[in-house]
């Protein structure tokens, strides 16, 4: 049982009331739930990929930690970040492997 997204109305409802059901019901609701076309632990593969290639570091967090809680395996982590410092920047791994850090040290 997929737990319900609220995170875009808790944060954004009042101020953004359709980006926070755009987020919570269509991306997190509709897209992450088809599990038939491809699995939640390739969905946090290529999400947390597409976030260190953007830079995008304020929303890797949650995203590694529910790649954690996919099966992405700490080991399996530092080899995708290893492999995108070569094409997405040596910066990029550096933030990302401080993220990485500390969600696998538990």
């Amino acid at each position: 049982m997929v737990k319900k997204q609220t995170a875009g109305r808790d944060q954004l409802g009042d101020f953004a009331p359709k980006f926070a059901e755009l987020n919570d019901d269509v991306l997190f609701g509709q897209v992450w739930s088809r599990e038939k076309e491809l699995s939640p632990r390739d969905r946090s593969f290529l999400t947390v990929t597409a976030l260190i290639t953007k830079g995008a570091f304020e929303q890797l967090p949650y995203h590694m930690q529910t790649a954690k809680q996919n099966g992405i395996s700490k080991e399996e982590i530092a080899e995708i970040i290893t492999q995108l410092a070569f094409y997405v920047g040596w910066p990029n791994a550096w933030s990302a492997f401080n993220v990485a850090k500390k969600v696998w040290a538990d």
